[in-house]
This record gives C-alpha cells, sequence and structure tokens, in this order.
C-alpha cells in the first residue's frame, strides 16, 4: 500500500481489452482492494475457434483476484445481487462494453466511475478515438466521469488533454489515452472519496456522439480528400480498416498519407505515379499517397514491393463499389 493512500477502498472492477489494464493494475498498486472483476465472456477465436480470454481475465487469474463473466447484467439478476453483497465503495469501469443498469449504479457509496478516451461531451458513445482522428481534432483528452443512466452523460471528475499525433493511429491512441485516464484515476480517486472533489455536469448542448463502427465505414470513396481519406487510415486501424477494390479483390490500404505532390492529372481513383517515385491514387481533392498496402488473401506489402508483382496496377482505375 503507498503511503498517500489513508484508507484504501473497496473496488470493483470493470474492464475487458488489454489497453484497460493500466487502471486495474493501478489500483491494485495503489492498495485499493480490488474485491472483483468484472469482465466480459471468454470468445471463440482462431480457426481453432479456441476460447480467447480477456486481458482482463488473464490479469486477474494472476493475481488471484475474484472474475465474474456475465453475458449482461441487465438480465442476470445474480450478478447484479453478487454486486450489492460486496459493498464496494466505487465501481471503476474502463472498456468493459456493456451498459450498467440503474440498480447497479445506485450500489456504490461513491459511485461508479468511467474512463472515457475523449473530452466530454465531445465524442459520447462507442467510438470517441476513431472519431477524434476522423474529425481532424488536434487534440484530444481522457475523461473520468460519474455514470448515470444516460450514454456518457454523467458529471465529470476530471480531465486531461493532450496533442493528437500527426500521423498517431487509433492503434496507438487508444492506449495512450487508456494509461493517461489509469493515472488520472489514481490520482483522483483519493479526494474524490474524502470529498475534496466536486463532479461538474456536462454542457449538453455541446455533446456529440460517435457512432458504433461498421465494416463498410471502411469502404473508401475516392472523390472525398486526400486529407480525409488519410485519416480514414489511421482512425480505423486496425478496425474495420480501410479498403478499396483492384480487380475484384479488396485492397487494403494499411499505410497512406496526403501527398506533397501537386499532381493532378488523373480521376479520383486513379493509380499514378509520383515525381518522388512514389505511387498515389487520385481523390476529389489532392493526391493520397499508398506506403502500405495488402490485397486480399496476400500479406502485407511496401507499394513499391506491390508495384514490382503486379504491373498493372499504375494507371488502373480503382472500383468504388
Amino acid at each position: 500500500m503507498t503511503d498517500s493512500l489513508a484508507t484504501p477502498l473497496r473496488v470493483i472492477f470493470m474492464g475487458t481489452p488489454y489497453f484497460a489494464l493500466p487502471a486495474l493494475s493501478g489500483l491494485v498498486d495503489a492498495g485499493h482492494e480490488v474485491v472483483a472483476v468484472f469482465t466480459r465472456p471468454d470468445r471463440r477465436a482462431g480457426r481453432g475457434r479456441r476460447a480467447a480470454i480477456p486481458p482482463i481475465k488473464a490479469y486477474a487469474e494472476e493475481r488471484g483476484l475474484p472474475i465474474s463473466q456475465p453475458v449482461s447484467l441487465r438480465r442476470d439478476k445474480e450478478a447484479r445481487e453478487q454486486i450489492a453483497s460486496l459493498a464496494p465503495d466505487v465501481i471503476v469501469v474502463a472498456a468493459y462494453g456493456a451498459f450498467l443498469p440503474d440498480d447497479t449504479l445506485a450500489v456504490p457509496r461513491f459511485g461508479c466511475l468511467n474512463i472515457h478516451p475523449s473530452l466530454l461531451p465531445r465524442h459520447r458513445g462507442p467510438s470517441p478515438v476513431p472519431s477524434a482522428i476522423l474529425d481532424g481534432d488536434e487534440e484530444t483528452g481522457v475523461s473520468l466521469m460519474k455514470l448515470d443512466s444516460g450514454m456518457d452523460s454523467g458529471p465529470i471528475l476530471a480531465q486531461r488533454r493532450t496533442p493528437i499525433g500527426p500521423s498517431e493511429t487509433r492503434n496507438e491512441l487508444t492506449p495512450r489515452l487508456f494509461r493517461m485516464g489509469a493515472d488520472l484515476l489514481i490520482e483522483t480517486l483519493p479526494s474524490w472519496a474524502a470529498g475534496d472533489v466536486s463532479a461538474q455536469p456536462q454542457n449538453d448542448s455541446r455533446a456529440t456522439v460517435s457512432k458504433l463502427l461498421e465494416r463498410e465505414d471502411g469502404r473508401i470513396d475516392w472523390s472525398r480528400s486526400a486529407q480525409h481519406i488519410g485519416r480514414m487510415v489511421r482512425a480505423f486501424d486496425p478496425w474495420p480498416g480501410t479498403f478499396t477494390t483492384w480487380r475484384g479483390k479488396s485492397l487494403k490500404i494499411l499505410e497512406a498519407f496526403p501527398a506533397t505532390s501537386t499532381q493532378t492529372a488523373g480521376a479520383p481513383a486513379d493509380v499514378v505515379p509520383l515525381p518522388n517515385d512514389g505511387i498515389g491514387v487520385v481523390t476529389g481533392k489532392g493526391v493520397l499517397e499508398l506506403a502500405t498496402i495488402q490485397l486480399e488473401g496476400k500479406r502485407p506489402a511496401s507499394v513499391r514491393e506491390f508495384v514490382q508483382g503486379h504491373c498493372g496496377f499504375v494507371g488502373y482505375r480503382l472500383e468504388t463499389e
């Protein structure tokens, strides 16, 4: 237990993916009593359809922490009764992947605290990180908020801001934000429990809501600008990915950026050579320079490597449907 922690809190932690680990490990290292870890059920994955356990579960097993994996808290009365019987001081949520019912929200005396990877009320909802990149936000951050019955609408205890790197992808930004969120949680929790922090209501008039991403969101419309498509590549890494169609096969664009070249010859979706010996695709505004691509059924390859094996690529017009 750390010297700065006057009274350890009884904590139920709820989270699932690997980037939620810093919050759970931070609570343990700070000396709080984690009385239960709730995470999503194991999922079948891979060709053998073997059960893949959530990273949070693996950590909890290593530390001997009690684990619960209900399919749905709303439908599982026994799980809700378990939560109530544990009498937690606080429930901490970090990328759990399910809503908490009202009777669960009412259990802990210090509430249910959620780490949300955006500067609320901007980018509420399920996809805050890709939305910030796709919208061209220059900065984002993390919010520590008290959950209510709405979607990311509860009052805010603390926030921390950070710039978004010009080439930073969702896969890079997400864990960075959750590490920030874990630090913010551990720093704020003692003051919150002591009554020294006041939760501030959100300004609902400034709220924006992100959508749940679907595979088709990653399909490129080459009439859009190179700047927008470049942000898509960063925002949709690793899922749903950003893709187009070449000769009837899906072609993933894994790395790409707006070209500095003033190349304008060609129509949107035309694959063109660039003055720097690069390869680009004409868009509705500017050219997107390709770096790494992956043809359906093949491994990822640099665009130069790909062109060597597919001589008809340059000069081709990519399909948009």
